[in-house]
């Protein structure tokens, strides 16, 4: 995977898993996801948008050619947030999100160099050249919420994560953090592939 893209790794556990925690996972999920809504008033641009601070981080590229690198620690901090909850969410792990940093969930993003390898008119069009990107990842979310089902039955059943549905949801949260990335964290103007394991 090029180090121009956001990379996320994700330490799955895939046997030995606590099928009761798993069972109930939705519910438990409920308090952390509210913790994760609490940094904004709106969600139309859904989970992984909640919170960042995309127009910030635009205006300071298009008027003064920096990233703030406040902005941009805020910003990598809720992602990875997000990457934790989610990935709890979708029973790759069963260690409950915490809300600080956990080594075993890590999104890194590219070096921006303070703004000087971005582009200071792209995010002002980021955001369309992304619709083919967001068709893509809509088919991927689909597919991977079918086997996530698949493998919450399997995990509650059997204590083990199925093994065909590990890359495909893996890969899914990847390639939405790609393209969170590239839309609205603008750390990188290189287009994201449309590969679901392009990492």
């Amino acid at each position: 995977m090029s180090s121009n893209q956001v990379q996320t790794h994700i330490n799955v556990q895939v046997t030995d898993r606590n099928r009761q925690s798993a069972f109930f996972r939705w519910v438990l999920i409920f308090p952390v996801a509210i913790f994760l809504y609490s940094f904004t008033s709106t969600m139309h641009f859904g989970p992984y948008a909640t919170g960042i601070l995309v127009v910030p981080a635009g205006l300071a590229l298009l008027f003064r050619g920096i990233y703030p690198s406040y902005v941009l620690t805020f910003n990598h901090a809720l992602l990875e947030l997000n990457t934790r909850i989610t990935a709890y969410a979708l029973l790759l792990v069963d260690d409950y999100p915490s809300i600080e940093r956990n080594p075993n969930i890590a999104v890194i993003i590219p070096d921006v160099e303070g703004g000087a390898k971005l582009s200071r008119g792209l995010p002002l069009v980021k955001w369309l050249f992304a619709i083919p990107l967001v068709i893509v990842g809509t088919l991927y979310t689909i597919a991977a919420a079918v086997v996530t089902i698949f493998a919450w039955l399997h995990v509650s059943i059997t204590g083990t994560y199925p093994g065909v549905a590990l890359n495909l949801v893996v890969g899914t949260v990847q390639y939405w953090n790609r393209v969170v990335g590239y839309a609205l964290l603008l750390v990188t103007d290189e287009y994201p592939s449309f590969a679901l394991n392009a990492e």
